[in-house]
């Protein structure tokens, strides 16, 4: 219904113009030109495309206000960009106003199609501060397990056990092994080990094999050249250390805004994330704290199941070394097909620990870990860990959990989360369904052919998904899975909890995974009291100190001064807008930067009188005063604002939270106040000069 008018009213303007290109021959190109803009928008408006018709409607406005006899063109230029600034500004705060008056309204229209909000920060509204700490050590390790593969791949090359770029199969890296064997191991995280076994000769490590490693990894070899220790070099180590806290950085900002907390600001500082959230709702903060935490490291592991692991620890473990509740249990697990084409199993052993009274699962799964990490796994091998539960009520499906079993994995990751492309939550439409729900995934090109493959070669086979080190599930393969698509089950128990982690798996996956895991370091709560008394003691400073200003330019330059005071709230009112188009947080520091701005923006204006005054000295006329003054002070307005702007420039790339807000808002206000002080009022006090009386003279005290 709007659109439908929008584009009447700009249609009618659009007929009006060409009439009137027609009526007035000497300004007919110029009205023409906006019936063409006009017509535009219209256009514009018909297929609801805001703010292309808000652009091309003003415009229209502009040109056919340069073809009315008013003053001389330089002068209705200069009228149609004050304008059209300021209908953009009022349009970018309009959805604002409401939260600052209750008697100010916007039409649902505005509200719809500007999204720009300005938003009362932490300081003025009270919230939530949280700080994690990026575990960079183990970006370092993902990056020398890259190493680690590659190196593997080009020693079976050198052995001539594979061709190829592609990695090959377990048979080959096991023919491997019983010639040299290669260690990642778990500390330090930088290292890799090549260890040449007696019956190999170690000169095939040659120059070749080391040129590979050499721009990123250092190396030593031992006297009897079988031993070689490759070790990440201390740059390459503080680029990644770098951009792991940048990525992390980027994608907790993701992650926020597709929470819809756009208000919310994520900063760094050394290897902290810091997230600021302002509001009181401790729900939304218990959603905030569980989807920043999520890592979201997806990986796809094959299980080794032809390797009963827990079988042998349980025959040489003691009871009293044992942790409190923890139990073996047997199961028969699938290990492909044999040469008939007949599904194979076999009876393994797994450790099930069963939480203690009044013990969290986070907690029983750390007993866990602290108990794996006692055993002797090998190298090339891992635990996987999955939370066990039971259904507690059979009519809504309610789960509990019970307790944390083990999964023996291969330690390579067939499938990352880097290979997917898309992750969408999605109920289940199976027949037997009970109204569960399920993430489906979509892989790249590169990874739905290694998905393909990796299937095609383990049929009946266990793979694990393993998402922020848990063992999501571990379905077993029935066939080769073509195609790029594949899905992650939420379980069988309760719907309701289906939906809510299908829903923050499909966030986080599309958001991104961190490239290392975060943990929290520490949170804070300011209450909304001090936000009140933050926001009343901060404006009234504020509106003082402005007020002052204001009223000392009237009585000082009186009317020179009141056309300054003109333009002084025009640059507060673009600040504003402008902030609000980033989707700034106002701070009680951006409040101070506001404030200072004004000051500045007298300034400029003081700067100009004085050189008028001077002008007027010599004896100019009033007309040639006002064209000398403003040419001779804007150099001098320029260099003043350009050493502001160096100063904002470096706080706001040193500086964080309040600080970098105190310093956007300073650079804002800066660029505003050469706007305001050299157009707007220029504008004003031609008009002035224009209507001038004979023989009168510039009223500048």
């Amino acid at each position: 219904m709007v659109n439908t008018v929008l584009t009447s009213i700009f249609g009618g303007l659009t007929a009006l113009f060409v009439l009137c290109g027609f009526a007035f021959r000497a300004e007919r190109w110029s009205l023409w030109a906006a019936a063409l803009f006009a017509a535009g928008a219209a256009a514009a408006a018909h297929n609801d495309a805001f703010w292309p018709m808000v652009l091309v409607g003003v415009l229209s406005l502009c040109v056919a206000f340069a073809s009315v006899d008013v003053m001389d063109v330089g002068w209705r230029a200069r009228a149609g960009l004050t304008v059209s600034a300021c209908l953009f500004g009022f349009l970018v705060l309009w959805p604002t106003l409401p939260t600052w008056s209750s008697k100010i309204g916007c039409p649902a229209y505005i509200r719809d199609h500007v999204s720009f909000r300005l938003i009362a920060g932490l300081d003025l509204r009270g919230g939530l501060r949280l700080v994690y700490t990026v575990d960079v050590d183990e970006a370092i390790k993902d990056k020398r397990d890259h190493y680690y593969e590659d190196m593997r791949l080009e020693l079976a090359k050198i052995f001539g056990l594979h061709t190829g770029d592609e990695l090959p199969g377990e048979e080959v890296f096991q023919k491997l092994r019983d010639k040299v064997v290669v260690e990642s191991p778990r500390r330090p995280v930088d290292e890799i080990r090549v260890q040449v076994k007696e019956a190999t000769d170690p000169s095939k490590l040659d120059e070749r094999f080391l040129e590979k490693f050499r721009t990123e990894m250092s190396f030593t070899r031992s006297p009897d050249q079988r031993t070689l220790v490759f070790k990440m070099r201390s740059t390459v180590g503080s680029q990644i250390r770098e951009r792991a806290v940048s990525q992390a950085k980027d994608i907790i900002g993701r992650r926020v805004d597709e929470l819809g907390l756009r208000e919310a600001a994520v900063s760094s500082r050394d290897e902290d994330i810091i997230v600021e959230v302002p509001g009181e709702d401790e729900k939304s903060f218990s959603t905030i704290r569980e989807i920043i935490s999520q890592t979201a490291r997806l990986e796809f592991k094959l299980l080794d199941d032809d390797t009963d692991f827990f079988g042998e620890v349980q025959k040489a473990a003691k009871d009293a070394s044992l942790p409190d509740g923890l139990e073996f249990q047997a199961e028969n697990a699938p290990v492909g097909k044999d040469a008939e084409g007949e599904n194979r199993s076999k009876q393994n052993t797994y450790a099930l620990l069963r939480k203690l009274p009044k013990e969290t699962t986070t907690q029983c799964l750390q007993r866990m870990r602290e108990w794996v990490s006692t055993l002797d796994v090998p190298a090339d091998r891992e635990v996987g860990f999955h939370v066990e539960s039971r259904v507690v009520d059979e009519v809504t499906l309610k789960e509990e959990e019970v307790g944390v079993r083990t999964y023996f994995l291969k330690s390579r990751a067939e499938i990352t989360g880097d290979m997917i492309r898309e992750a969408v939550a999605q109920p289940e439409q199976s027949s037997g369904g009970m109204g569960g729900w399920h993430v489906s995934i979509t892989f790249t090109d590169a990874g739905g052919r290694i998905f393909e493959r990796i299937t095609g070669a383990n049929i009946k086979r266990r793979f694990a998904i393993i998402l922020d080190g848990r063992i999501s599930s571990a379905p077993v393969i029935q066939s080769r899975i073509a195609g790029g698509h594949g899905q992650i089950t939420m379980g069988s128990g309760d719907p309701e909890a289906q939906l809510r982690d299908s829903k923050n798996l499909e966030l986080v996956l599309r958001s991104g995974a961190l490239p290392a895991p975060i943990s929290p370091s520490n949170e804070q709560r300011i209450g909304p009291s001090l936000g009140q008394d933050a926001i009343k003691l901060g404006i009234q400073g504020a509106l003082g100190g402005i007020a002052l200003v204001l009223l000392f330019m009237m009585v000082y330059y009186q009317r020179a001064g009141f056309i300054a005071d003109i333009a002084v709230i025009m640059n507060l009112f673009l600040q504003l807008a402008i902030l609000s188009s980033f989707g700034a947080s106002m701070t009680l520091p951006g409040i101070a930067g506001l404030a200072l701005t004004v000051g500045m923006a007298v300034d400029s204006n003081i700067i100009i009188n004085e050189r008028i005054r001077e002008e007027l000295g010599l004896g100019k006329s009033p007309r040639a005063a006002v064209e000398v003054g403003y040419r001779r002070a804007l150099n001098a307005i320029i260099d003043g604002h350009v050493t502001t702007v160096i100063a904002g420039l470096v706080l706001a790339q040193y500086g964080t939270g309040p600080l970098k807000g105190f310093a956007v808002t300073l650079m804002v206000g800066v660029i505003c106040n050469i706007f305001t002080g050299v157009i707007v009022s220029r504008l004003m006090v031609d008009w002035w000069v224009k209507n001038l009386g004979r023989g009168a003279q510039l009223d500048l005290g």
